[in-house]
Formats: structure tokens, sequence, C-alpha cells
């Protein structure tokens, strides 16, 4: 496996024409994971601990790995911070529309 210059695995994120639907629907499917996507939604790039999220590190870089390989955000190492950015323009190209949706459904409050 290909790794960074500072040890870690390379980050790797799918070509936009290869993001499959059923992995972005899995991938915004935790509230969690959510999150991370309304809080890039507001603020285009963040490092990856400045989240307001409440999870353990490891369970963050999880998320984080989710949400990538599914093609929802991309990650980049710049000294030893990472920076995320999400991928909406490559969301809308493949599939027109969905993030608002989903963005939408999620930020609506529950029946009472």
């Amino acid at each position: 496996m290909p790794r960074s210059r500072h040890g870690r695995p390379a980050l790797t994120h799918p070509e936009t024409t290869d993001l499959d639907l059923l992995d972005v629907l899995h991938a915004l499917a935790d509230p969690t994971r959510m999150t991370i996507v309304q809080t890039l939604r507001a603020d285009p790039e963040r490092a990856c601990g400045t989240f307001p999220v409440d999870v353990a590190p490891s369970t963050l870089t999880h998320h984080f790995r989710v949400l990538r390989e599914a093609g929802v955000i991309r990650q980049r190492e710049d000294g030893n911070r990472r920076w995320t950015t999400l991928r909406a323009d490559d969301l809308q190209a493949r599939f027109p529309g969905l993030l608002d949706t989903i963005a939408a459904a999620y930020d609506r409050p529950e029946p009472a």
C-alpha cells in the first residue's frame, strides 16, 4: 500500500464517475457522518480534529474513512494536519440534488 511522506497509508479517493449511490447513502446514514457533512457545507475546509462531534479519535478516523471511500469528502495532508473538504461538486455532478435532499431531510425536525 502506498504511504504518505509521514508514513501513514496514502489517502485514496474514488473518481467522480466511480461514485456508487449505495455507498454514498450508507455513508450519509450515520448521524456523526452527517454532522461532519453539515459542518463542511457551512465551512468548506476544516482540520480533522475541529469537527463538533463527541466521539473518540479512532472512531472519528473511521467516520472520515467511510465518507472518503464513498466519495463524499476529500482529505489532504499538510504538515502534520489532515484537512477535509466536502466533494459537493462531484456529488452534484454524479447524483444531482442528492446531497441537498438528504441535508434538508436531516435538518427537518422529527415529528412529534
